[in-house]
C-alpha cells in the first residue's frame, strides 16, 4: 500500500562481468563503478544512475562503458578492486559506500571520483568542505545529522511507545561510525532512550551479537546500514531479530523490504540519479573539485505492517498516514 508517491533506494559491493562493448562511433567514455552490493545494476537505484547519465547524454552501450566491481561486505577487497578498475584507465570512478570511497581516494588523486552513500566526508578527511571540495572528489552524500537521527528514533518510539532501550548494530572502529553514533546519542537523550552499541565485524559474529542483546534485553534494534557488512546481511539481521521478537529500524528501505519493522532515510534512487548527472557533467569537462557535494533533500518512511502483526504490534493510524509506503 502506498501513501504518497515515493522513490526506491539501495546500497553498494565482487567482480561483475565485463560490460557489453559500446558502439564504436565517436568517443567512448569509461566509467568504473565500485560498490558493496552486486545487485545494484538490477535494482531501481542502479537504473536511476543510468537515468541520470542519460539525462546528460550518456547511454551505456552506446557512448559509455561501465565496468563494475563489488566487495559484498568484505572491506579488505576494496584495495584490490579499485586497483583493477584503475588499470582499466577509466575517465571517472563512481563509488557507493564509505569504504569504497576511502579506497578510491587512497588509490588516485588524478581520476575524478563521484561518491554516493558516504557519511560525513569532511570528518573522514575525504574532502575539505562540501561547498567547494577541490581535488578530484565530489558526489551526493547521506545525511546522518542529529535532526534526522532524532526523527528516525521518534518514529520508532511512535510505533513502539513503551521502548526504553535500543540496541544499535554499529562498528565504532569504522571511520564514519562516530558521526552516526553521536547523532543517535543526541536524539536518544531527547527521547529518554538508552542506547547499547553492538559491534559485528564478520558474518559469523551476528548470532553472538544477538545472544548478547538477549542478556541486555533491549526493546528494539537500530541497524546502521551505512556499514557495508550490515547492508549485505540485512536479511540475516532481520531474521535473528524476529526470533527474539525485536522490532528493527534502519536508515535504508531494503531492510524493511526483507522483514524489518520500519525505516526512515533519504531516497537512494534520487541520490543515484543525481550522481549519474554529476558523472555526465564531468565527462563533458567539469572539474569535480568545482562541483559542490549535494546533500539529500528527499526522505521516506517505510513501515512493514506484516512484520508489525507478527510482533503483536498495532501501528498507530496517524503514523501509517504519514508513511510513504506501507508493506502489507
Amino acid at each position: 500500500m502506498r501513501r504518497r508517491e515515493f522513490i526506491t533506494l539501495l546500497g553498494g559491493a565482487t567482480a561483475w562481468p565485463l560490460s557489453a562493448r559500446a558502439e564504436q562511433t565517436g568517443k567512448i567514455s569509461r566509467i568504473a563503478f565500485l560498490a558493496n552490493d552486486p545487485n545494484i545494476p538490477a535494482q531501481p537505484a542502479g537504473r536511476a544512475f543510468l537515468d541520470g547519465l542519460r539525462e546528460s547524454g550518456f547511454i551505456e552501450g552506446k557512448n559509455v562503458i561501465i565496468e563494475r566491481r563489488f566487495a559484498e561486505g568484505i572491506i579488505d577487497q576494496y584495495a584490490a578492486l579499485v586497483s583493477e578498475l584503475i588499470s582499466w584507465k577509466p575517465d571517472v570512478i563512481v563509488t557507493s559506500a564509505n569504504d569504497a570511497t576511502l579506497g578510491a581516494k587512497r588509490a588516485t588523486v588524478q581520476i575524478p571520483i563521484v561518491m554516493m552513500n558516504v557519511t560525513d566526508p569532511v570528518g573522514q578527511g575525504i574532502v575539505p568542505n562540501l561547498a567547494r571540495p577541490g581535488g578530484n572528489i565530489t558526489g551526493v552524500i547521506q545525511d546522518e545529522s542529529a535532526d534526522i537521527a532524532a526523527k528516525r528514533l521518534q518514529f520508532l518510539k511512535d510505533a513502539v511507545p513503551n521502548i526504553s532501550r535500543v540496541a544499535v548494530l554499529i562498528n565504532m572502529d569504522e571511520p564514519y561510525a562516530t558521526v552516526e553514533w553521536n547523532a543517535l546519542e543526541q536524539a536518544a537523550q531527547l527521547l529518554r532512550l538508552a542506547l547499547q552499541a553492538i559491534a559485528v565485524h564478520r558474518v559469523s559474529e551476528y548470532a553472538d551479537a544477538f545472544d548478547q542483546m538477549g542478556k541486555e534485553k533491549p526493546d528494539a534494534v537500530f541497524v546502521a546500514l551505512s556499514a557495508s557488512l550490515h547492508f549485505t546481511n540485512r536479511r540475516l539481521i532481520v531474521e535473528l531479530a524476529a526470533k527474539r521478537g525485536l522490532p528493527t529500524i534502519s536508515n535504508f528501505k531494503e531492510a524493511t523490504q526483507v522483514g524489518g519493522l520500519m525505516s526512515y532515510g533519504s531516497v537512494r534512487t534520487d541520490r543515484f540519479r543525481r550522481a549519474g548527472n554529476y558523472v555526465g557533467r564531468i565527462l563533458k569537462g567539469a572539474k569535480p573539485g568545482d562541483l559542490p557535494i549535494e546533500q539529500p533533500t528527499k526522505f521516506e518512511l517505510v513501515i512493514n505492517l506484516k512484520t508489525a502483526r507478527s510482533l503483536g504490534l498495532e501501528i498507530p493510524r496517524d503514523l501509517l498516514l504519514v508513511a510513504d509506503e506501507v508493506i502489507e
